[in-house]
């Protein structure tokens, strides 16, 4: 009794500490980050109530944040890992595994978008696979649908699309391609949580799908990534991979350990695995964070639609995100790509922007291929890749959160107009 009294008081201080968390926006002196911590005293009173009561490794918080985001996407399985890159290790890891029915084997292709992040590809390398690059869209900056079939050999077993800083690929088409050549699909939704498209959520597309939650993403575990799939097949080898190989959460286990009855079912690995367990903080963090989505992707949106208004008059300069017909962008960032006839260049108008306190990064990694790693491993590129490198010589993206409300999105607005403005004086 006494210690539930303790909690209460522990709950009330931690409730208190974040209402009194104040945030006074100074145009030019405050600076607006790409990212900003989207959680507060829910998911920490959640978390304290699983370290006071010990129960800290994946457990009921995992599984009910895995149940919830599984129902909002519309797929019938989840796996919580914890990292979105371990999700995407995980899912080409049961793709591979000698337990599958249709295993790939080392040296078969996947074919996946150059522009994109790094651990989209090293998993395909730490599992003998070889990605085949391909180039993007170059208004969506996801893979090109048009080139896909160009790249396709008796090698390719499965093509990846990654729904790059929250917009869509064409899963219509690339699903026609998939069914047509019997490739796997999986995407890489890392960046798109609440994107759709054809008014169908991203990540129920694929035979596998996956998510990342760390800090800087439209919700957050802190670190923690999810795999969703609707086949059985690839549910219980997820489950076993993502803990050891052990059976414990797999639903046959009962029966797997009646054909070793000398063995401890508990420490029974019929396969082979990994350590990619959450905890049940990340589980907390997740329960609370889901139910706020939405309302963060139309925060997000709200900018993004107010920034494409405001500056659409530098069309010649400036190439905005746009949305494909009966598609939702979930806008992880404000992506701006700057065109060759623009009188100023990417690192002028990015530097301009950083001097101004306002944030701001390159797409992604870039073009994969240009990045010194791409030396450590096999892969091949089909036709080329011209847009690609050159969103990674001329693209960008500014802060698009949570807490980027009417103050700073105007302030964005006014700096970038300054600076164009001042350009184009200079070249005239």
């Amino acid at each position: 009794m006494k210690n539930d009294k303790i909690i209460l008081q522990i709950n009330n201080l931690v409730k208190e500490y974040f209402e009194n968390i104040s945030y006074d926006f100074k145009a030019g002196q405050s600076k607006i980050p790409l990212a900003v911590p989207s959680y507060n005293h829910e998911e920490v009173i959640e978390s304290i109530d699983s370290l006071l009561n010990t129960c800290v490794t994946m457990g009921s918080k995992v599984k009910q944040f895995e149940e919830k985001f599984a129902k909002y996407v519309g797929r019938k399985h989840a796996i919580m890992i914890n990292s979105g890159s371990s999700a995407n290790l995980l899912s080409l890891a049961i793709l591979t595994n000698p337990k599958f029915s249709k295993k790939l084997n080392s040296g078969d292709e996947i074919i996946t978008p150059a522009l994109t992040w790094s651990t989209t590809v090293y998993p395909m390398v730490n599992n003998g696979l070889k990605p085949v690059f391909v180039d993007v869209d170059l208004e969506t900056f996801c893979l090109d649908e048009n080139k896909i079939e160009e790249a396709i050999t008796k090698k390719t077993k499965a093509i990846m699309p990654v729904h790059l800083l929250g917009n869509t690929a064409n899963m219509s088409k690339i699903q026609e391609i998939a069914d047509r050549h019997d490739l796997f699909i999986i995407e890489d939704s890392c960046e798109a949580h609440g994107a759709e498209f054809n008014r169908k959520k991203i990540g129920s597309f694929g035979d596998m799908s996956t998510f990342s939650f760390f800090l800087s993403h439209h919700i957050t575990t802190i670190e923690g990534g999810m795999l969703l799939t609707d086949n059985d097949e690839l549910y219980e080898l997820g489950k076993s991979l993502r803990a050891f190989g052990w059976i414990r959460d797999l639903n046959k286990k009962d029966k797997i350990k009646d054909e070793f009855p000398d063995i401890d079912p508990r420490f029974l690995f019929l396969n082979m695995g990994f350590n990619m367990r959450p905890t049940e903080i990340q589980g907390a963090f997740g329960i609370h964070q889901i139910d706020k989505l939405e309302k963060f992707i139309q925060i997000r949106t709200e900018n993004a639609q107010f920034w494409n208004k405001k500056l659409d008059k530098y069309s010649a300069y400036l190439q905005l995100p746009k949305e494909l017909p009966n598609s939702r962008h979930a806008y992880f960032g404000y992506s701006i790509l700057i065109k060759n006839d623009a009188p100023f260049s990417y690192k002028q108008f990015g530097g301009f922007l950083e001097s101004k306190n306002i944030e701001v990064r390159p797409i992604m990694a870039g073009n994969i291929v240009e990045q010194p790693s791409s030396q450590l491993y096999e892969y091949k590129i089909s036709n080329n890749l011209t847009n690609s490198t050159y969103i990674m010589k001329n693209g960008l993206f500014l802060p698009n959160h949570h807490m980027i409300g009417t103050l700073e999105r105007q302030y964005i607005t006014d700096t970038i107009i300054e600076f164009i403005e001042k350009r184009i004086w200079e070249n005239n």
